[in-house]
């Protein structure tokens, strides 16, 4: 199935039934009085997001979804039926916006998030609800209200822990390749990827991450040059970037210095919060140099760059070097997950002892 990762919808939540003006008519019970019932709920639209779709692609064909409505009211005090609500299945980690407003409304990020995008009409009045001492006959009932109606914009960013960045042909397909099961296109021409890719990186029994390979960036992405910049947002959920370098001898310092500061120009123009994010130096393609040189490579162009981060030099035809890079990776991502933790388990102490404050504040007073 074609990547797709943009969709434009509208959706439209049912109208709600109409209430009902009636009177009770029986046999011996001359003024039986007003028994119109309501109108039922419409329907409302929810956006629920499902493992195992990855794709925005089924969007294409189908644009509008519109929820049942409500069923009217009707005589002996009976409300109408609500009308069924309508949940849209998504892929993990769309994010949604109403393209009328420039509002974020959610982001779907696990199996099962749900996300109300149009809510339902309510039902109407009927004449029963305007019964009083003074009107003990009313006729009036009220219509029901239309449900709301949005103009959405899907965007899904996949959801990965670390992701490659990098020049065309810098030879991150084929890091994927070296890391995980994933098998992205490898070819010896730019831009044989043309959509990110997912991989599994397994480093021990329990100890595994994703990582995604999104298509290469060259100078003036951000001005539509290449593939642009449409796929950096793939990289916005990851907390680490490899960025991949083609280390290969016959380039010269200057020319990787100008293409790493080049993507770095074009992480500043599309995202100050994905340019701020860490960011590894890989070197690859070493193994077209002897043994003897290899580290003396590193060294230098590390040097060139004035770069302050950790740097690694593999090769990931071969890979060489791939074990330790993806191991300090897990690392790495493992040191965050345990201040994440950390952190919430101090948030929580804190409201508990603030509750405890509040109970004993409480019982001094009294």
């Amino acid at each position: 199935m074609k990547f797709v990762d943009e969709a434009d919808i509208r959706v439209e939540a049912g109208r709600g039934g109409d209430g009902c003006a009636s009177f009770r008519r029986e046999k011996y019970i001359p003024r039986g009085g007003p028994d119109g019932g309501d109108g039922g709920s419409g329907g409302s639209v929810y956006l629920l997001a499902r493992e195992g779709i990855n794709t925005l692609a089924d969007f294409r064909v189908q644009r509008r979804f519109k929820a049942a409505s409500g069923r009217g009211g009707a005589g002996r005090n009976m409300t109408g039926a609500s009308g069924e609500d309508l949940y849209v299945p998504v892929p993990e980690g769309t994010e949604v916006r109403d393209l009328d407003t420039g509002e974020t409304l959610g982001d779907l990020t696990h199996d099962g998030d749900t996300l109300l995008v149009a809510r339902g009409g309510r039902g109407g009045r009927g004449n029963t609800t305007f019964k009083s001492s003074v009107n003990r006959a009313p006729r009036r009932f009220t219509r029901g209200e239309p449900g709301e109606e949005r103009h959405l914009l899907l965007a899904l960013k996949v959801l990965a822990d670390v992701g490659l960045l990098g020049a065309p042909n810098a030879g991150k397909s084929t890091l994927t390749r070296a890391l995980s099961a994933a098998r992205p296109k490898v070819a010896d021409y730019p831009f044989t990827t043309l959509h990110p890719h997912l991989g599994v990186v397994r480093v021990g029994a329990e100890q595994s991450f994703v990582l995604a390979d999104i298509p290469g960036l060259i100078e003036g992405a951000a001005e539509g040059v290449g593939l642009g910049i449409r796929f950096l947002k793939h990289l916005e959920r990851t907390r680490l970037l490899l960025h991949v370098v083609d280390a290969a001898p016959a380039r010269t310092g200057a020319e990787v210095a100008a293409e790493v500061h080049a993507i770095e120009h074009e992480l500043a123009q599309y995202s100050e919060s994905l340019r701020g994010l860490p960011r590894w130096l890989v070197l690859n393609k070493l193994d077209l140099l002897p043994d003897s040189e290899r580290q003396a490579r590193v060294e230098r162009l590390v040097e060139e760059l004035g770069w302050s981060g950790p740097a690694y030099g593999i090769s990931a035809l071969s890979g060489q070097g791939t074990d330790t890079l993806a191991r300090d990776a897990m690392r790495f991502l493992e040191g965050l997950r345990a201040e994440s933790a950390r952190a919430a388990g101090e948030g929580a102490d804190a409201d508990e002892g603030a509750d405890a404050g509040a109970g004993a504040d409480s019982g001094h007073r009294a």
